[in-house]
């Protein structure tokens, strides 16, 4: 199993630095599907985001993709949101969590189908920094609910509302999964419903995975980025519906 879990490790890792996602949305269905209960991937989930989106958020800053004062409000509040949504996780039924993890999908995947591209050198407007700081409330305790970094959500509402270029909104998703999956870390670890040893297993192979997963994000053009984004929630939806109800 620690062989398997390494391998499955560095795809998410690649995953998550080409995305700009936590991995969770790949990951905890994927363990679902090879044996661990749904709570316990969810846990997994979250042990590899916190290894991942911090690493890929520091090789995005270096590359001077990730601009940091931008994500700070949301950031801050998927950080407030994921410690509530940590705290929530035991007391909600499995069914009601697979169900609320498939209307995510669905909406994100709309929402990208039907946004403008928009190029890098594109202006974008900011909005309001109470309203980054509550759609980042809402997005941490969502996210941490469903063992997904939140940016899953983010990534949508950067493009297809705020006009964010792909790479741009790529680099602030995985930035912000940096706070909600800390958060969700810490509460998770205080309820002691985590399993730390496996979630490290996947953590620390996925590291290889996101420097993997940043070098192609930064050599493929948006177009195509945009379309390999559309096409990883459809294959994860496929995924997730097959094992829910086949």
């Amino acid at each position: 199993m620690v062989f398997e879990l390494g391998i499955v490790g560095i795809l998410v890792g690649a995953i998550s630095g080409f995305f700009g996602v936590g991995g969770g949305m790949l990951l905890t269905p994927i363990l679902f599907t090879i044996g661990f209960d749904f709570k316990s991937a969810i846990g997994i989930s979250i042990v590899q985001m916190v290894f991942s989106s911090v690493y890929g958020s520091y090789l995005n800053y270096k590359k001077g993709s990730l601009i940091v004062s931008e994500g700070l409000y949301i950031g801050f509040g998927g950080f407030i949101g994921g410690f509530i949504g940590g705290t929530m996780t035991s007391s909600i039924p499995d069914t009601v969590l697979q169900y609320m993890f498939l209307s995510m999908l669905i909406f994100a995947l709309l929402r990208l189908l039907f946004s403008r591209a928009n190029s890098d050198d594109s202006e974008t407007s900011t909005p309001n920094r109470w309203l980054l700081l509550a759609i980042g409330i809402a997005i941490g305790i969502v996210a941490i609910l469903l063992g997904v970094g939140g940016s899953i959500l983010l990534l949508p509402i950067l493009v297809g509302f705020l006009h964010y270029p792909i790479k741009k909104a790529v680099s602030a998703g995985l930035f912000f999964v940096v706070f909600s999956s800390i958060a969700g870390l810490a509460s998770r670890l205080s309820t002691g419903t985590i399993d730390m040893h496996n979630g490290l297993i996947v953590a620390v192979a996925a590291l290889a995975g996101v420097v993997i997963g940043i070098w192609l994000k930064d050599h493929v053009a948006d177009r195509y980025h945009k379309l390999s984004l559309i096409m990883l929630y459809v294959i994860i939806i496929i995924m997730f519906v097959r094992k829910m109800f086949f």
